[in-house]
């Protein structure tokens, strides 16, 4: 049985916990602080830090593990990306104070800099030939210019309120993090064939529910003589699905995959057509 690392609290946990309940591996745990559970009876789940999963994925401790891609880069270790799974999306970026002139890398030649994650920053700077002293601090790095602890603030946004809400301008973006399905990139040695396999069935399944979201499935009954308009309504992901009907006469059924933001187009143009019977059903999870 695989060994999960997962993050045990915030917006990361939450979406993840979802991810897993969409993919039929609901988590089963003893209680609200349980600090590990069962992922649909397949797999074990453990509850840590989202910052120590890379450490414990690395070394081992788990055979696989969802945390930011920021953290992963912050942790240095050697990881084997599975998936991408697109939420908990955010970016690192340089910000300075509006007073301080600072508006483009250049102009930043020695100031102090201050950040939650001093390897991605030292990284970055030094490839810039930026020679800068890091400040590690542990959390709420945009206070730091005010307290005189750095001028130069390296930190998470999703939106760059706060940063402006706190008197710091944007001037670089240093990586863009979302959640990511990791795994040891030794595995391929170290994990026997069935965990091999478990672990490709663990990414075809959320990757299924992740394919999923934002699509919709839509059934129609459509003039056989219309069809090939209707191709061009229902593209599909290959092309519509055409059923005979029993005693139907000149019509058939017509099935395709949608996108959730074309439906209202999509019945209209059906309809336009001589469609009848249009039926619209969420899809939970889509294979390719």
């Amino acid at each position: 049985m695989l060994r999960i690392a997962l993050p045990n609290k915030g917006r990361l946990a939450e979406e993840t916990r979802d991810l897993f309940e969409d993919a039929g591996l609901p988590i089963r745990a003893r209680g609200d602080r349980a600090l590990t559970a069962s992922l649909g009876g397949e797999f074990e789940a453990i509850f840590v830090r989202a910052q120590d999963i890379p450490e414990f994925v690395a070394d081992g401790a788990a055979d696989a593990g969802i945390t930011g891609w920021d953290l992963v880069c912050e942790s240095e270790r050697d990881l084997d990306v599975r998936l991408d799974l697109g939420f908990g999306s955010c970016r690192l970026v340089v910000a300075s104070r509006e007073e301080s002139g600072i508006q483009q890398l250049d102009q930043i030649v020695t100031e102090r800099v201050a950040t939650v994650f001093p390897r991605v920053t030292r990284r970055f700077f030094e490839r810039r030939g930026c020679r800068v002293e890091i400040v590690p601090v542990s959390g709420a790095a945009e206070i730091a210019p005010h307290l005189g602890i750095a001028d130069i603030v390296v930190d998470l946004t999703s939106t760059g309120s706060t940063l402006r809400v706190n008197g710091l301008r944007e001037i670089a973006t240093v990586l863009e993090s979302t959640a990511r399905l990791v795994a040891r990139a030794a595995d391929a040695d170290r994990l026997d064939s069935g965990k091999r396999r478990a672990l490709d069935d663990l990414a075809d399944a959320l990757s299924s529910v992740l394919r999923a979201r934002g699509q919709r499935y839509v059934m129609a009954n459509v003039p056989r003589s219309a069809l090939d308009r209707v191709k061009e309504v229902l593209p599909g992901l290959s092309g519509p699905t055409v059923i005979d009907i029993l005693n139907a006469g000149q019509h058939v059924a017509v099935h395709a995959v949608v996108p959730e933001t074309a439906i209202f187009r999509t019945i209209a143009q059906l309809k336009a057509l001589g469609g009848a019977g249009i039926l619209v059903t969420r899809i939970e999870r889509l294979m390719p």
